[in-house]
């Protein structure tokens, strides 16, 4: 699975990506996004914000993008964003679409819920503890941190025990599995959230974003880490030909995204 560098023409870091209506649009340091068609291409765009991005998703013909003090902003193309009032000053981690919600998760539990983006509700966790990754499958939300939550409506949650003590960054469904990456090189796996299981990754760094899509799960993380999977059990290492830490990776017209540290975008194939 070869991996090419491309050009984002800026030296902000990255911090996640998602691909819906045809575009690729990436988030991160002091308010950057980024568009492009083909993952090739790169266009920057104004988002109004100085604050940090760490989160974007895309859901019901809309992109949401979350970030530091509560930032909440939405766009229909990825071009012109618009930032909504969230209700919180807590950092905002990630944010996915499902069941016809969007699900926002941040620090100290910070959980909040919006059909439409735009109009948002914050929901009670049952936890203090950080939130840095959701997603959405098999009729079920799962938030990871530094614990595992589970909800079929995003807003009733119960916690769940990973199995584990290693901060857990990223989370994604595919396949009939949600697979949840983490610190030290921690990949766990569950059929429905509930129950987990810990595979072996072959490295002890830290992973910090998981995706499924065309058969396999990639994970990426520190020192240009990149790991595919067919299932979630059995993980490869790939060449990223990059020592830069990498945050996000998403999939779209046919092809993988990698996004990091110092602007770094790569693609497969």
């Amino acid at each position: 699975m070869g991996w090419y560098k491309r050009d984002s023409e800026i030296e902000a870091e990255l911090d996640d990506i998602t691909y819906g209506s045809g575009t690729f649009v990436v988030v991160g340091e002091l308010g950057t996004i980024l568009t492009s068609r083909d993952g090739v291409k790169w266009t920057k765009q104004v988002s109004g914000t100085d604050e940090w991005l760490y989160g974007v998703t895309y859901g019901n013909g809309t992109f949401v993008a979350v970030g530091d003090f509560g930032t909440i902003l939405t766009s229909r193309d990825g071009v012109k964003w618009t930032k909504q009032v969230s209700g919180t000053k807590n950092l905002l981690e990630g944010v996915t679409y499902g069941n016809g919600i969007f699900v926002a998760v941040g620090d100290f539990g910070t959980i909040l819920t919006s059909r439409d983006g735009v109009k948002w509700t914050e929901q009670d966790s049952g936890t203090d503890e950080w939130l840095y990754g959701v997603t959405y499958g098999n009729g079920t939300f799962v938030a990871v941190g530094g614990t595992i939550l589970t909800s079929r409506d995003g807003v009733k949650w119960t916690e769940q025990d990973s199995g584990t003590d290693e901060w857990l960054e990223g989370v994604t469904y595919g396949n009939g599995t949600f697979v949840a990456v983490g610190n030290f090189g921690t990949i766990l796996t569950s059929p429905d959230g509930v129950k987990w299981t810990k595979r072996t990754s072959g490295t002890k760094n830290n992973l910090v974003g998981v995706t499924y899509d065309n058969g396999t799960f990639v994970a990426v993380g520190a020192d240009g880490t990149i790991l595919t999977s067919r299932d979630g059990v059995k993980w490869t290492e790939q060449d990223s030909g990059t020592d830069e830490w990498l945050y996000g990776v998403t999939y779209g017209n046919g092809t993988f995204v990698a996004v990091g540290h110092s602007g770094t975008i790569l693609t497969s194939p």
